[in-house]
């Protein structure tokens, strides 16, 4: 069964996509082409603090996803990734020190060096 949320700035049990951030993916999925596809976003064990995050886009909606919608952009987690990912925040930045998808997430215990997992 599939849920889907519109979120809103005082909802703080599911995550968020930032206005920028929603924009460069509608961007993205432009450039694809397809309509059909959605952000995933995942938690995979892995990296140096122990969990890392996996963003992609997907067309495929498995038995218990949850999706939240951010104006024309869905995001869809997995049931194991939801818990993780309650509160956490997604952002895109573009400086001349980085450029990419960040995500803040009042879940973490901590984060490597790199950025890239948490724990």
């Amino acid at each position: 069964m599939m849920t889907t949320e519109t979120p809103t700035d005082s909802l703080t049990t599911s995550i968020r996509l930032t206005d920028v951030a929603a924009t460069k993916v509608a961007a993205l999925l432009a450039q694809e082409g397809r309509d059909d596809l959605m952000l995933r976003v995942a938690v995979q064990p892995g990296g140096c603090s122990g969990l890392r995050y996996q963003l992609y886009f997907d067309d495929r909606n498995q038995d218990g996803d949850v999706v939240h919608e951010f104006g024309t952009v869905k995001v869809i987690i997995d049931k194991m990734s939801d818990p993780y990912l309650m509160g956490a925040s997604i952002d895109f930045v573009d400086t001349i020190e980085k450029q990419g998808f960040t995500i803040d997430n009042p879940n973490a215990g901590g984060s490597c060096a790199c950025g890239d997992s948490f724990n």
